[in-house]
């Protein structure tokens, strides 16, 4: 496992796959909209999440705890992941999270926290 750290995350490098896990918290009113949101997300958004080369992502809820987990799989994550950024839908699909979401302490200015891994088997 080699470590590196990007601009934007800490993140592992394995097997030519880059991990990442993270946190935010939700607001208590906020559940049963965040999740009727994810259970339908944007075809744009959806899109450009792929396209950027992210694989096998998943957020998990525990109370109003999320923990996001994805893998990246390309050869230039910070241009990848600004180009996300870029496009109209997810301008506007993290507008709207972000109105549901809350930063946990940590995190501050920070909206999701970068989790540094502590144990991978595969």
């Amino acid at each position: 496992m080699i470590f590196s750290k990007s601009i934007r995350d800490t993140y592992y490098v394995y097997m030519n796959t880059v991990r990442f896990a993270s946190v935010i918290a939700l607001r208590e009113d906020a559940i049963d909209e965040y999740e009727r949101h994810h259970r339908d997300v944007w075809p744009d958004v959806l899109a450009a999440i792929s396209e950027s080369g992210i694989r096998n992502y998943s957020i998990y809820r525990y109370g109003t705890l999320l923990f996001s987990y994805y893998e990246y799989e390309g050869t230039d994550f910070e241009r990848d992941i600004a180009a996300i950024d870029d496009v109209p839908a997810c301008i506007r699909w993290n507008e709207l999270m972000s109105t549901l979401q809350v930063s946990v302490p940590e995190a501050k200015p920070r909206k999701w926290l970068p989790l540094p891994e502590v144990f991978h088997l595969d």
